[in-house]
């Protein structure tokens, strides 16, 4: 499995809020202990509100402090949002500043810094793309409140691209990571694409009920 996968399901672990022992999370991966510390260094240090310790477990915090602030999950997400959507100007003092900003707020949180942070962070979520991604989220956001269908055009990390109709059920953001969970029409199953690989998405003239199997609960479940 790809360090970039296996953190995306160590976040889909961690999303239930319980304690989560290093023991249990390796054996659940098919990894080491060690491979699970180090992925938790890099996720902490990339942003993502993880708490813990080894030995005692991890879990995902419900609040991010950034002294002399204490901001809410959302409200970071909003301050991200604004950075990478700067990041894509086209003025050099802006770019320049949006990644100065970022590099600072990075540094505020309160985690513990590791030299394979900043590689991490361009693998999974280049500022590069980001406006790619993110110029769909208004689409993302209001398919997912109206129940409205999507047709996605989609990179896999390999290159590999393809396209497929889902149902959109959540938007989520995990440092600078966003993530799309959907059902799949094509595989019949349940998806999370991440956004800075989206590459096209059209709302479809088709609505969509919760089915038995095919809803955000039944999503929830699997993962609990």
């Amino acid at each position: 499995m790809a360090r970039t996968d296996r953190l995306l399901d160590i976040l889909r672990i961690l999303r239930d809020g319980k304690l989560h022992r290093a023991q249990d999370l390796c054996t659940r991966l098919g990894v080491s202990q060690r491979t699970i510390y180090r992925d938790m260094d890099r996720l902490t240090a990339a942003g993502v509100p993880v708490e813990g310790t080894r030995g005692t477990g991890y879990r995902l915090a419900e609040r991010i402090a950034l002294p002399p602030l204490t901001l809410t999950p959302a409200e970071l997400e909003a301050l991200n949002l604004g950075i990478a959507i700067v990041a894509e100007a086209a003025d050099p003092g802006l770019k320049s500043a949006a990644q100065s900003l970022a590099d600072k707020i990075d540094a505020a949180l309160p985690q513990e810094v590791v030299a394979e942070a900043e590689a991490w962070k361009t693998a999974l979520t280049p500022l590069a793309n980001a406006a790619r991604g993110l110029s769909h989220m208004a689409t993302l956001r209001g398919a997912i409140s109206g129940r409205q269908k999507l047709r996605v055009a989609y990179r896999t990390p390999d290159g590999a691209r393809t396209r497929c109709t889902i149902r959109p059920l959540r938007l989520e953001n995990w440092g600078r990571v966003w993530t799309l969970t959907a059902w799949c029409e094509l595989r019949g199953d349940f998806r999370e694409f991440r956004l800075d690989l989206i590459e096209e998405a059209v709302a479809l003239p088709e609505l969509f009920v919760d089915e038995p199997g095919k809803s955000l609960a039944d999503f929830e479940a699997r993962q609990s």
